[in-house]
């Protein structure tokens, strides 16, 4: 079987090699969302505590992320419905409210944090009060995410994914030993020390985060209404095609997400960490601290890729906090909805995005936020992913189309790998 779906995968690579940017998309947009301005913070403290060595720890998470974000697309393209709905329609009530409660105050501090972060790097780059700029950001995310098209906003959201390669050309600027680099990708140095281990479960709990499962399967189900296709479940017929997309534009999506996550360390290694900075809090202290260093330029691009991840990250938080609500109450829903037609919807969008926005005004720190935020996120996606795992395992929601035995296989592995991560946080809190 193994030999089977690793002959597939590749005739899938040379089939699509020629068509690749029809279809990229929700695999694509969720992993670079995953490279939101809390988690360039988090990789860029990666990169000044441990220097190249821990560069290999986003190199383990991929084919980790990439199962489990599969596993989520499957499950919106095969029964038509996100997540949320699929525990509504299967599971017991009181495992999806404690579910969504989870997921909606750890995407209202994320997007603080995160607005935070764009606010502070506009006024770095730009000019102006942070707030001015906090306001500015929360605004245009929701009005951009309520009053255009799908197909448009789909498509604007793809072209924005560009701004991860800043941190490509950061990393060019930053004069990175790349011997160094690839060393510390492809050979991990274990000290089972507690900083060490933290510092691991930080980038799993990173790229692995409840908010992109929620996504990545809503927005399947976004793209069988824009196609005006049926789902899987109902036209089996096109599952081998339909697999074949998804399996493409997320392991693309992933990898994308994760190689800019190294970038990001090698940069801040190369810099920070050779010059005893080793102690970074936001991914604007970050930016600033490159400028004395690697130069301006260095800096001014560093600024730009948060801004530019961020706005890609904050309607993934807020639309996901959104699709969760209103599968569980049973409200209309979608990014193919007129505003009238969905208010709930968008009304859901709009307060996570502003209440989010809000924490920058208040005394509270929205780092000390975004690591109760984290502890949330790390304790959710564990017990999220079996309730994934048992869903697309199901005959009785997945009809024929359940995982087969090597999907089950890096379901479980990542499964396994979060809640022992969840463990591992409780215990070195």
């Amino acid at each position: 079987m193994a030999d089977e779906d690793a002959d597939g995968l590749a005739e899938d690579i040379a089939e699509v090699s020629g068509n690749i940017l029809k279809i990229l998309g929700p695999g694509l947009v969720t992993g670079a969302a995953d490279d939101d301005p809390s988690g360039i913070a988090t990789y860029s403290q990666i990169g000044a505590q441990f220097g190249y060595g821990m560069g290999w720890a986003v190199i383990l998470s991929y084919p980790l992320m990439a199962a489990i974000q599969e596993v989520a697309a499957h499950i919106g393209v095969v029964t038509g419905a996100g997540i949320a709905r699929n525990v509504r329609q299967h599971y017991a009530r009181w495992v999806l409210v404690a579910i969504v409660i989870a997921l909606l105050i750890a995407n209202v501090i994320n997007i603080g944090a995160d607005i935070a972060a764009m606010g502070d790097a506009a006024s770095l780059l730009i000019g102006g009060p942070m707030e001015f700029w906090v306001v500015l950001v929360a605004a245009f995310s929701v009005l951009l995410e309520t009053f255009l098209s799908y197909a448009r906003y789909a498509s604007v959201l793809k072209w924005m994914t560009l701004a991860l390669f800043a941190y490509v050309a950061t990393a060019i600027v930053a004069h990175v030993d790349w011997s160094m680099a690839l060393i510390g990708a492809v050979l991990p140095v274990l000290t089972l020390n507690g900083a060490q281990f933290t510092a691991l479960v930080a980038v799993l709990g990173t790229t692995i985060s409840p908010y992109l499962f929620f996504w990545q399967s809503a927005q399947e189900v976004e793209e069988l209404a824009r196609r005006h296709v049926k789902p899987l479940h109902i036209a089996p017929r096109r599952a081998g095609a339909e697999f074949r997309r998804i399996r493409i534009d997320t392991l693309v999506g992933m990898g994308a997400s994760n190689l800019i996550a190294w970038f990001i360390i090698v940069s801040t290694a190369a810099t920070l960490h050779v010059h005893g900075i080793t102690n970074i809090q936001t991914s604007a202290q970050a930016a600033q601290a490159l400028a004395p260093i690697a130069g301006k330029f260095a800096s001014v691009i560093f600024s730009i890729g948060i801004i530019g991840t961020g706005l890609l990250a904050l309607p993934v938080l807020a639309g996901s906090s959104a699709y969760a609500v209103c599968e569980t109450f049973g409200w209309n829903q979608g990014l193919n909805a007129k505003p009238r037609a969905a208010r709930a919807f968008y009304g859901i969008i709009a307060g996570g995005t502003f209440l989010g926005g809000a924490l920058a005004f208040t005394p509270i720190d929205p780092m000390k936020a975004l690591y109760w935020s984290a502890v949330v996120n790390g304790l959710l996606a564990g017990p999220l992913m079996v309730v994934m795992m048992l869903v697309a395992s199901n005959g009785r929601v997945m009809g024929n189309l359940t995982l087969t035995p090597w999907f089950k296989f890096w379901g479980w592995l990542s499964t396994a790998v979060m809640l022992a991560a969840a463990v591992g946080l409780i215990v070195t809190m």
